[in-house]
């Protein structure tokens, strides 16, 4: 079901009311039926099936229970306030149709109807608007049939005239369909409130101001008459709004053709208002629209020709017709016939008698000069005007017209003309010259000028001198024709004598010439004297302020400043400029006057003939205020004043906007304006904007530093992004070129000297704007990254150097920062490492970006720099298959992944996948096919170097997990050599060692071999004892390796007693005193990589190559 202005459609409940509402049932039937559905409509969510129960409601109580509608009005009136307006529009509905089936009800609704007047729907006013044309109908037909005025009518009336004043004051509503519903109820209002005519359209059961009562006290008729007359001229100054939408104006038009056949005395004014509206379209009016209220002014034209009391309009809806293109045959069809016209006129003649014989007692029919007076106003403003033109309108004047105009046509023909233009049918003839006169007297009179603007004036001061007493009103009203007749037809007044007057010749005055009676002055006096005057009168500036007339005395100055020659602009200026802080708004007013001739809104005096054009004087004025505001470095408000010149002047010329630029250079004041003036001005901000981006590049820190603050702040406004954003791409695109471009270099961008070559200074000039804009719009990173790729090496350091801050303010977490690790363009690899290097510097590595980096590095990238930064986030199996690629690197980048494995030299503490142990073990255990020992030495002794990771505690497990590897790691006694000269306390733990690989039989492994004598050899005498245990052969080895060692390891043998030495096998005797040289036999042992001859490896220092940016975070 659904609801339309209170009419029940088929549907659902529709259906229930057809099938079980019974009205033979009876009252108690109905009355629990409405209950019910009240009840449920109170409760019910879904508006369309309230609606409904409504709508069943208010059918039954108006149209099947008529007597339920007293005890159910209040409930259901009640649901007004409901949220849905559907639901209110359907209450309208209601009151009007109640107030319909009994006018008793009006005090009881006539309330709420006002209520819902100031709804906040606009559809709910409208059709209050609706409901108002109709009860206000039932309210005067109830007052005047009512044999005793009742408190209730008062108060109905009071109501009644407070919704008329609410309705009324709506004629300015911002709704274009409100206003269309205002104009009805004023055209109902006006037909209601007006007496009918003879010749009036009638139609049924019609009510007019002849049905009220003359006695009645709340509605006098002369009171509704004057309201009406009222309002009828403010729907004919609606009708002439050049703001008026076509809807509207349409509505309008009708709305007075059908007053005007309602009511004929209203018919001049109203054909006087379709004639202006024929010659001033609105020109808010596109041309589809000028066609359409075109088309409905013909045809409304044509409805008035049918009318019969129209006669004295005839010709005049004629021309109109034929202007708007009315066929011949079309007129033709509905002019009146002849002798309807007689009969018309005859009958208006005889009327107009009766109607003066009626009314004689209150004329004085030998008093010439009253009814001189009365008859000077017969005629309307615009038929005076048009006799005037029409008696002077001769060839030769339309000829000078023509030409005189010329000047002021467009180069090409305006669109609105093209539209509304049709060929002149007859040209030339007397009913032309006569339609072509109307035309130019609406006109005219529009502007107030010409004769009948005056006997317009005099007539209304006439008008308020009389009575006001009701019928003498109405007598004089009709008296007063609005239009003259037609030719030929005998007038009822003779015309005024006004008119022989302005039609007469007057003799000629002779005019008192002051040059014939007078001696020029010398040229130097006169403008010595104007000077002298002018500074009398600027010295009266707190006589002004103190009258109360400053605002008089700056338009006065600023008007003899901007319209007298030079030397009076030069004392002015001067004066302005003695304390510009306190006078500025004289030198506003000053440039306003300079701006009002230059676009033309004031004309020079003829007897001033300008030394200048107005845009110099204008341009010259601006540009020397803002050059004394900022030579002036002593005033204390100067920023103040550079603001309110540039911000509130009516226009900024080019040279002023120079010496803003100028003054950016040296001060940010200038840069704030730039920026206010973009917001602010809007159809010039692009050239604004495009000065303040120039020093978003600018040498000078302080400069450079507040343009792109303030860029950034329109940048967040959101109009400007895309502009903003492509001037900052373009400047990174200058990075691809081989050298700098020109647009860098100048005294403007703080860079004098030209550079054939990429500077530092250079390139960062085309980074600045584009990385602050980074951390706002994080999508620009995949620009960097394909500029990156395609610029050299210097340009890809300062870029990785410069690239810190803007990827820090984005974060680990931003998407468009892991869709570049994911995407990595080609070339652009060290710049993805750099941002992970950043990313991952003060914080570990986030699992996401762990991930990407991984899959970057086993899909498509094999460089294992790429795994450094996250090495925190990876699995420690992962961390020791990485280790001999990883240990290959620059030795800086080696101790970097050190440094981020072992924890050390970093500011934030988080937990290593591998321990110091077992990374050292890692080391000695990688394969020799797959890393140089070279390489594994210097990652070791970069260990030993981070004594904060390895102690001498950690030192020594992992000594001992490196002893329990078979077979011995190659570098083993390197370490156990490293780490007794890291910690000599570890001495014994040392002697322990080499008990054990005596055990292990260690001289198996040549390497180890070796390491082993050459501990010994560092350890003696601690190590003497451990050399005893050896077998001969391997002393013997160790001796002829080491000789230096025989003769101390004597002599401590030597020191032993008899008992002790008794220990010491012979064979190992025999060797230390020389006798015996057993033979040592080597074994096959596993062949083992080369090592350097000295286990001591110095790690070398390589140079960098300065081609290569360096690695990330050694810049």
């Amino acid at each position: 079901m659904a609801v339309n202005d209170g009419k029940l459609y088929h549907g659902s409940t529709g259906q229930f009311l057809s099938d079980d509402f019974n009205p033979a049932g009876g009252s108690a039937g109905s009355h629990q039926k409405i209950v019910e559905w009240l009840n449920e409509a109170s409760i019910m969510t879904d508006t369309g099936k309230k609606g409904d129960l409504l709508s069943c409601v208010i059918e039954t109580i108006i149209h099947k229970e008529p007597t339920l509608l007293d005890n159910f009005l209040h409930e259901v009136i009640a649901f007004q306030t409901d949220r849905n307006a559907e639901i209110r529009k359907l209450i309208v509905k209601f009151i009007e149709e109640a107030c319909k089936k009994d006018c008793e009800l009006v005090p009881k609704v006539l309330p709420n109807l006002q209520m819902l007047l100031l709804d906040s729907s606009a559809q709910v006013q409208k059709r209050v608007i609706q409901a108002v044309i109709q009860v206000y109908r039932l309210i005067l037909q109830w007052i005047s049939k009512a044999k005793v005025i009742t408190e209730d009518m008062q108060a109905v009336w009071n109501i009644q005239s407070t919704i008329k004043k609410m309705i009324i004051d709506m004629v300015d509503n911002n709704n274009d369909g409100i206003r269309s519903l205002v104009v009805k109820f004023l055209e109902n209002l006006v037909l209601l409130q007006t007496y009918p005519e003879p010749d009036s359209q009638r139609r049924g059961n019609d009510f007019s101001l002849e049905d009220i009562p003359l006695g009645l006290k709340i509605a006098r008729r002369r009171k509704l008459e004057e309201e009406a007359v009222t309002v009828f001229d403010l729907m004919v100054k609606f009708h002439g709004s050049p703001h008026i939408s076509s809807a509207n104006l349409m509505a309008c038009m009708s709305a007075l053709t059908l007053i005007a056949k309602s009511r004929p005395k209203f018919m001049g004014k109203v054909v006087a208002a379709l004639e202006t509206l024929h010659t001033n379209l609105p020109p808010t009016l596109t041309n589809s629209q000028v066609s359409s209220v075109r088309k409905h002014l013909k045809l409304q034209l044509l409805n008035l020709l049918k009318h019969p009391a129209v006669a004295d309009f005839t010709q005049n809806i004629s021309a109109l017709l034929t202007d708007l293109g009315a066929s011949y045959q079309e007129i033709a069809k509905v002019y009146p016939k002849p002798e309807e016209l007689r009969k018309r006129l005859k009958r208006g003649s005889n009327s107009s008698a009766d109607f003066v014989n009626k009314k004689s007692r209150l004329e004085s029919a030998n008093i010439p000069s009253h009814v001189n007076t009365l008859s000077a106003v017969t005629e309307t403003a615009i038929d005076v005007t048009q006799q005037y033109i029409t008696e002077r309108l001769s060839p030769e004047l339309a000829a000078d017209l023509v030409i005189q105009a010329m000047a002021h046509l467009p180069d090409t023909m305006p669109s609105l003309f093209s539209a509304t233009y049709t060929p002149i049918a007859k040209a030339g003839t007397q009913s032309q010259i006569k339609h072509v006169a109307r035309l130019l007297a609406t006109q005219l009179n529009a502007v107030n000028l010409g004769p009948g603007a005056s006997l317009a004036k005099e007539s209304t001061t006439g008008t308020k001198m009389e009575d006001d007493d009701d019928e003498e009103g109405e007598d004089t009203k009709r008296k007063i024709p609005t239009l003259i007749t037609t030719e030929g037809a005998t007038p009822v007044i003779p015309p005024p004598p006004i008119l022989q007057l302005l039609s007469g010749k007057h003799p000629k005055k002779k005019l008192l010439k002051l040059a014939e009676i007078t001696t020029p002055l010398p040229e130097a006096t006169r403008q010595r004297m104007a000077i002298l005057a002018v500074q009398r009168i600027l010295k009266t500036e707190k006589n002004a302020l103190a009258g109360g007339v400053l605002p008089l005395y700056s338009k006065m100055i600023a008007t003899l400043a901007a319209t007298f020659g030079p030397a009076i602009r030069s004392a002015i200026f001067e004066y302005v400029c003695e304390d510009i802080s306190k006078r500025l708004n004289l030198v506003l007013s000053w440039l306003y006057e300079e701006y009002s001739y230059m676009q033309g809104f004031n004309r020079m005096p003829p007897a001033l003939k300008p030394d200048c054009k107005p845009e110099f004087n204008y341009n010259t004025l601006l540009c020397d205020l803002v050059k004394t505001v900022i030579l002036r470095i002593d005033l204390r408000d100067r920023e103040t004043l550079l603001y309110r010149l540039y911000l509130e002047a009516p226009l900024i010329t080019d040279d002023a906007i120079e010496i803003l630029k100028e003054l950016c250079c040296t001060e940010v004041v200038g840069l704030t304006i730039l920026q206010e003036l973009v917001i602010r001005r809007p159809p010039r901000h692009l050239l604004y904007l495009n000065a303040l981006l120039r020093h978003s590049a600018h040498e000078i820190p302080q400069v450079r530093e507040v343009a792109i603050s303030c860029v950034v702040v329109l940048y967040e406004r959101g109009e400007l992004q895309s502009i903003i954003e492509e001037y900052a791409i373009f400047y990174l695109g200058f990075l691809r070129l081989p050298k700098p471009p020109e647009v860098l270099f100048g005294a403007d961008r703080g860079r004098p000297d030209f550079s054939d070559t990429w500077t530092d200074e250079a390139i960062k000039a085309c980074l600045y704007l584009y990385l602050v804009l980074l951390p706002i719009n994080q999508e620009l990173i995949h620009e960097l990254a394909r500029v990156y790729v395609q610029t050299g090496a210097d340009v890809k350091r300062t870029i990785l150097r410069l690239v810190e801050q803007p990827v820090r303010g984005m974060g680990m977490h931003s998407p468009e920062l892991l869709k570049l690790v994911e995407v990595c363009p080609k070339g652009a690899e060290t710049l993805v490492t750099r941002v992970i290097h950043i990313l991952t510097d003060k914080a570990p590595p986030s699992t996401e970006l762990v991930a990407r980096v991984r899959d970057l590095y086993q899909s498509r990238v094999s460089d294992v720099r790429f795994l450094i930064p996250v090495l925190n986030g990876l699995t420690k199996q992962e961390i020791i298959s990485a280790l001999p690629k990883l240990i290959k690197l620059n030795p800086i980048v080696v101790k970097e992944v050190f440094n981020r494995l072992l924890g050390t030299h970093s500011e934030v503490n988080h937990s290593s996948p591998i321990s110091p142990t077992d990374l050292l073990v890692a080391l000695h255990t990688i394969d020799p096919s797959k890393c140089e020992l070279k390489c594994v030495i210097k990652a070791t002794s970069l260990c030993f170097a981070e004594k904060q990771a390895y102690t001498q505690e950690i030192l020594a497990i992992v000594i001992q997990q490196l002893m329990e590897i078979t077979p011995l790691p190659t570098l083993l006694m390197r370490t156990v050599i490293q780490s007794l000269s890291l910690y000599p306390w570890l001495i014994g733990f040392v002697m322990n060692v080499l008990q054990r690989l005596i055990l292990k039989q260690v001289w198996r492994q040549k390497k180890v071999w070796e390491g082993f004598i050459k501990c010994c050899q560092r350890t003696q005498p601690q190590s003497f004892q451990v050399l005893l245990q050896l077998p001969a052969a391997q002393l013997a080895d160790v001796l002829k390796t080491s000789p230096d060692l025989q003769q101390p390891l004597l002599e401590h043998v030597l020191t032993f007693t008899e008992n002790q030495r008794a220990h010491i096998p012979q064979a190992v005797m025999d060797v230390l005193t020389g006798s015996s040289q057993p033979e040592f036999q080597e074994m096959n042992i596993k062949t083992e990589p080369q090592s350097p001859p000295e286990l001591t490896i110095d790690i070398k220092e390589e140079p960098e190559d300065i081609s290569e940016p360096a690695p990330p975070g050694m810049e």
